[in-house]
């Protein structure tokens, strides 16, 4: 079989073979349908954070801080917590306890619009 490579207008190098299909240049890609062994990537350890709600002081507030001292938070009472993995919103939740432990129960996985839309923040 015979090729001859041509240049197109934007660039690519297309082949052309003897039997007259034209085809752009083979790579070495993986393709949609390439199975992925998702075992490799279960046992990295990701952050997870829940935060519980921000606030701004001043460093003279800060400084006056001491035992017993109550920091007022952004974040009303009741209103659902974010839960980031390694920094990146992923879902909602509300405070529950567990085994006189605090935990959150996920009632809301971010969509993928969001995500994406939290990046630009």
């Amino acid at each position: 079989m015979n090729d001859t490579d041509t240049a197109t207008d934007n660039g690519h190098k297309e082949t052309s073979q003897d039997n007259g299909q034209t085809g752009t240049a083979q790579r070495n890609e993986s393709g949609p349908h390439e199975k992925c062994d998702l075992d490799l990537i279960l046992d990295i350890p990701l952050d997870v954070t829940v935060e519980l709600g921000r606030v701004k002081m001043l460093v003279d507030d800060v400084l006056q801080l001491g035992q017993g001292s109550i920091i007022e938070l952004d974040k009303p009472v009741g209103e659902r917590l974010e839960i980031y993995i390694n920094d990146k919103l992923i879902a909602r939740g509300e405070v529950v306890v567990s085994d006189e432990k605090f935990g959150i129960r996920v009632t809301d996985i971010v969509s993928p619009v969001e995500r994406v839309e939290s990046l630009g923040s």
